[in-house]
């Protein structure tokens, strides 16, 4: 069977948030991790995301495994190609969204694409091409004060000019507004202009399915998962998508677990409501792991003791003032790889303590885990909380997880997480 949607995600949680979108809205889709070896079978996917790990490598690395990633879904029959990246432009001022979205086109041969990263249900718009976080505009939110990407401009277009070699225009609010006509119309204007790239407004899921109505045609899209709202019916429109519900997941008993790398303000915060429940915890020491401290020893028999009736939590998160302070003592890279190599070493130690069930926040710690634990694929379940659903693993052993972005999820995330497990 060929996939209709081929998607590219330059972060792991982003491509598991991504693929729940496309299940919420009727698409059975796999969750590939890395670009595939030739002898990965997605089964009767319609939908393949493929999750890369480029959001902060350099762009040229960026470039190289998107196109990797795009050759393998190509050959698989994809029909229309998603890049997706985070809802807040996560990316720095030389990459990497700009040159993977112009480097796609041109192996596309294409000539236009929008970029969208809105995402209304988590609180994330665009107005007037300036990106905003709940009432924040990007640049006065908690996104000013990522360690890897800090977010200090909120006006896309300047963002991805900045990225971009061919001018980036926009479409606007009063175009969206009005439907995928004007939008449409709107394309050609700013394509007549020599744009190859434009921003794209949206307020609201309406505005989401009026850009996806007039994207039917690009062979490029870019985005958030939002953007994604109204692929599907497009292919359903062309009778190439049939109704049957899509997130069906396989039972996975087994103990559970917490893995929590992210310094996000929403994971900061389910991490207390964790620890004021009465569940157990560890915090990791970053310093003492780049050290070559006992905390992976330290972490994981505190696990073995503890698991029992509820989830243990096992996590590196920190407030910005101390994560800065971590940075400045051991530098960026430094501080970011021993806190990945801990947790890529403790999902190990969980699994053969026999956690089947695992929760994952930040991802890049995502990206850690799954590369440890050797999985594959995922296949896609229904949503914990918007962005975030359960997942069933491809091959041996059988494992549940849910892989959260930072940024993702209800205070209480952690705990109600487990009462919908597979």
């Amino acid at each position: 069977m060929a996939v209709l949607l081929g998607c590219i995600a330059d972060d792991f949680t982003g491509a598991t948030d991504l693929a729940s979108m496309l299940v919420r809205h009727g698409m059975a889709t796999v969750q590939l991790i890395g670009v595939p070896a030739d002898g990965i079978d997605p089964g009767d996917a319609q939908a393949v995301v493929v999750a890369l790990k480029s959001r902060t490598v350099p762009a040229d690395q960026a470039v190289g495994q998107s196109l990797a990633a795009l050759e393998w879904l190509r050959a698989r029959g994809a029909r229309q190609i998603l890049f997706k990246y985070c809802s807040t432009f996560d990316s720095t001022e030389r990459g990497n969204i700009g040159p993977v979205s112009e480097a796609l086109l041109d192996a596309l041969g294409a000539d236009f694409t929008i970029a969208c990263p809105a995402l209304p249900e988590n609180g994330r718009s665009v107005y007037l091409g300036h990106l905003f976080v709940g009432d924040q505009l990007l640049s006065d939110s908690h996104m000013r004060h990522h360690p890897l990407t800090p977010m200090t401009d909120s006006n896309l277009v300047r963002v991805l000019q900045r990225q971009s070699r061919a001018p980036v225009g926009l479409v606007p609010y009063p175009a969206v507004e009005s439907g995928p006509e004007a939008i449409r119309a709107r394309f050609e204007e700013l394509r007549a202009k020599g744009a190859r790239q434009a921003i794209a407004d949206a307020v609201s899921d309406r505005h989401l399915l009026a850009l996806g109505a007039a994207a039917a045609d690009l062979a490029l899209i870019t985005g958030g998962s939002g953007i994604a709202m109204g692929l599907p019916e497009n292919f359903r429109r062309q009778g190439l998508l049939a109704a049957e519900r899509a997130d069906r997941l396989p039972h996975v008993p087994g103990r559970e677990a917490i893995l929590a790398g992210s310094c996000s303000a929403a994971t900061l915060g389910q991490i207390e409501q964790h620890r004021a429940a009465g569940r157990p915890a560890f915090a990791l020491d970053p310093i003492g792991l780049a050290d070559g401290g006992d905390d992976v020893e330290r972490a994981l028999a505190f696990a073995e003791d503890q698991i029992g009736d509820a989830p243990v939590l096992i996590s590196s998160s920190a407030p910005p003032d101390q994560v800065a302070e971590v940075q400045e003592r051991l530098g960026r890279e430094r501080a970011g790889a021993a806190v990945e190599d801990a947790m890529a070493a403790i999902a190990q130690g969980l699994v053969a303590q026999g956690v089947r069930r695992l929760v994952v926040a930040g991802g890049e710690t995502a990206g850690a885990v799954v590369g440890a634990l050797g999985i594959k694929g995922l296949r896609i379940g229904p949503a914990i909380d918007p962005g975030v659903p359960w997942t069933a693993s491809l091959g041996d052993p059988p494992l549940a997880l849910a892989l959260k972005s930072g940024n993702f999820g209800a205070p209480d995330f952690f705990i109600k997480a487990f009462e919908c497990a597979p």
